[in-house]
């Protein structure tokens, strides 16, 4: 089951896995690339920066799904896309704080708030990014 698969507003602790999964994935993915690009002096510099920015990543994931779900609950607003900028914002707080700068954090709230917004509405009115041309 996805995420999409699940109801809007239930199941918080099935959707927070599911985001903390994609985000974890992506935070591996991204620091082997920034493992390669930024080559580090030893060893252990490598596994320090895999970690610091998976675990990163990992937990933005899970303050968003958390977030997400909990805000369409205590809205009673399920598919509310604002539940979705809640999260997004949320999650942008978190890197804000994590790297002890305001500005990095309001613009991550700002920036990833905005991007869920938007997902969660191109995903209620079927927007496609990709795919094969309507003729």
């Amino acid at each position: 089951m996805g995420y999409w698969d699940l109801q809007e507003g239930t199941d918080c602790v099935e959707k927070t896995w599911i985001t903390t999964k994609l985000a974890t994935a992506l935070g591996l993915v991204g620091s082997a690339y920034h493992i390669v690009a930024y080559q580090p002096d030893s060893a252990l510099v490598a596994l320090q920066r895999a970690t610091n920015t998976t675990v990163t990543m990992a937990t933005m994931g899970a303050i968003f799904g958390m977030a997400t779900c909990l805000t369409a609950q205590a809205r009673e607003a399920p598919d509310d896309p604002v539940n979705y900028f809640v999260g997004g914002c949320a999650s942008g707080i978190f890197l804000g704080a994590r790297t002890h700068s305001a500005m990095t954090g309001t613009t991550a709230c700002l920036g990833l708030g905005t991007v869920a917004f938007f997902t969660k509405v191109g995903k209620m009115e079927g927007w496609k990014i990709i795919g094969p041309p309507k003729l």
